[in-house]
């Protein structure tokens, strides 16, 4: 089983910036991708982005030029920087970890930007 525990969650302004981690841990042995989904109340999940075991990285349409994922292989690691964060960017964040033919996803951490 491999573990996913999320943080960097909070309230912030619009405009401002927030970054969040997601740390793998357990029976860990080959990671492919790792990505953040969200969720705001009312709507459905949706995929905010990914990052490939290359670094290939795919972004939603609503975040890109704003948000930049990472990730780091040594330590099991994806992060989310967000920038100039707006009120619709309000959800549950939850990380998720495609580790060899199993999908991991993490308890989620909310997110909050006010206007």
């Amino acid at each position: 089983q491999v573990q996913l525990v999320e943080s960097g969650g909070g309230l912030v302004q619009a405009g401002g910036s927030l970054r969040l981690s997601c740390a793998a841990s357990g029976r860990v042995f080959s990671i492919n991708t790792m990505g953040w989904h969200r969720q705001a109340p009312g709507k459905q999940r949706e995929l905010v982005a990914h990052i490939t075991s290359s670094g290939t990285t795919y972004y939603a349409d609503s975040v890109k030029g704003r948000f930049t994922i990472s990730r780091d292989n040594t330590k099991n690691t994806v992060y989310l920087q967000m920038n100039s964060l707006k009120p619709e960017d309000t959800a549950v964040y939850y990380c998720n970890v495609l580790e060899r033919w199993n999908d991991y996803w993490g308890q989620g951490t909310q997110v909050t930007v006010s206007s």
